[in-house]
């Protein structure tokens, strides 16, 4: 038998622009648009091994670290929580995970794999884990491993006391994974003063990059751990040993691990490059300020926010309680019918409860924030005279 060409591959590649608003992806800017399309090198040439160096540097800088061990992993923020997670655990540590959305359970799920020991510490509805939770959670569970988002995307819940719990997880003996996929560059992140074993962020979101690379960092005590281990992690492609060896941390010579997509490199080197050239501090109170501005505009549209504490808001993904009688979906299609504009539903715990509006990146000001504020308001009201015709047609 044979397989026809498809008919589909016939026609030329339509891509449409419109404004990511959601959770992540961001939009990328043209920079980082022009960047992508430079001509491939090949995984192991001189230019692409300074490129990942350059992008190393970067890293760092984002994550506040000296650590040796900072990478990217090819894949995307997933593939961050499982490299963490493959690296340090062995079979039946104790790994607790802190829940305040869907990516603690996420993490669990991996753990298991793993012959973990889960247990869970989880926030009430709509709030963030308080300390004497976790403290609590330690006593009782004394965790190996402490696996928690310092913002949620699912719940728009913001963990605030991460300093106290590095400090906490050295009193005990335990190694920190803190993701930061949705939370960096929307608010402080400082791996090496807050005593982080393990950090890792999603280049979609506030960096604006293209998805697919995760940069990663492993603690010198998280690495010192790693190489003690009595038996190598599960997975060969998440073993930070040699994917180590291919970013060049090590000191030691460069080897094959696998093919990067010197593509996706590009475009994260300018989204870093970017950043940087704004500066850390300078982003961070520009998200600030537009969540700010986003949860005013809010109030003034009389709708509610989800996460009850404004100090536990997550500046990067707002989530706003869907008002009572109007489907979340009729609102998003109409913003992305009418003006190509993405706003989400809920996660996990959150789905069918609010709607969740990203801030991010390049779609982090402002205007977007006006922007998205009129055309919600709008599909809003016009679901809910599109209702009231419906009603009276049934008179």
């Amino acid at each position: 038998m044979e397989v026809p060409p498809p008919l589909v591959l016939k026609r030329q590649l339509f891509v449409p622009s419109k404004t990511l608003m959601g959770p992540g992806p961001s939009n990328c800017s043209q920079r980082v648009l022009e960047a992508m399309s430079n001509p491939v090198l090949g995984h192991m040439h001189p230019e692409c091994l300074q490129i990942m160096d350059e992008v190393k540097e970067g890293i760092k800088y984002i994550f506040q670290t000296l650590n040796d061990a900072t990478m990217c992993i090819s894949g995307s923020g997933h593939s961050g929580m499982e490299a963490a997670l493959c690296n340090l655990i062995e079979d039946n540590d104790v790994v607790l995970m802190g829940i305040s959305g869907v990516w603690g359970h996420r993490a669990a799920d991996m753990a298991r794999r793993y012959n973990a020991d889960v247990r869970y510490v989880e926030a009430s509805f709509s709030r963030a884990l308080t300390l004497d939770e976790i403290r609590f959670a330690f006593d009782t569970h004394k965790p190996r491993v402490f696996f928690i988002a310092q913002g949620d995307s699912s719940t728009g819940i913001l963990q605030r006391h991460i300093p106290e719990i590095g400090e906490l997880c050295q009193q005990h003996d335990c190694f920190l994974v803190v993701d930061v996929v949705a939370s960096l560059g929307g608010t402080n992140f400082l791996m090496d003063e807050w005593k982080v074993d393990v950090a890792y962020t999603g280049s979609q979101k506030s960096l604006g990059g293209p998805a697919g690379l995760t940069p990663i960092s492993f603690s010198k005590r998280a690495m010192t751990h790693i190489r003690q281990r009595k038996s190598k992690p599960k997975v060969y492609y998440f073993d930070v040993l040699l994917l180590g060896q291919y970013w060049g941390c090590y000191g030691t010579p460069r080897i094959y691990h696998h093919t990067i997509s010197t593509t996706l490199l590009y475009g994260l080197r300018e989204a870093l490059a970017h950043f940087c050239a704004m500066g850390l501090r300078n982003v961070v109170q520009r998200h600030q300020e537009c969540s700010a501005r986003l949860q005013l505009g809010i109030e003034e549209l009389g709708l509610e926010m989800f996460v009850q504490e404004e100090k536990d808001r997550l500046p990067t993904v707002n989530t706003i309680k869907v008002p009572f009688g109007i489907d979340w979906r009729k609102v998003a299609d109409y913003a992305m019918r009418k003006y190509n504009l993405e706003v989400s539903g809920g996660l996990g715990p959150t789905v069918e409860h609010v709607f969740r509006i990203g801030l991010m990146g390049e779609n982090a000001t402002l205007e977007k924030v006006d922007m998205v504020l009129s055309i919600l308001n709008e599909a809003i009201h016009s679901i809910k005279l599109r209702a009231v015709k419906t009603e009276r047609s049934k008179i």
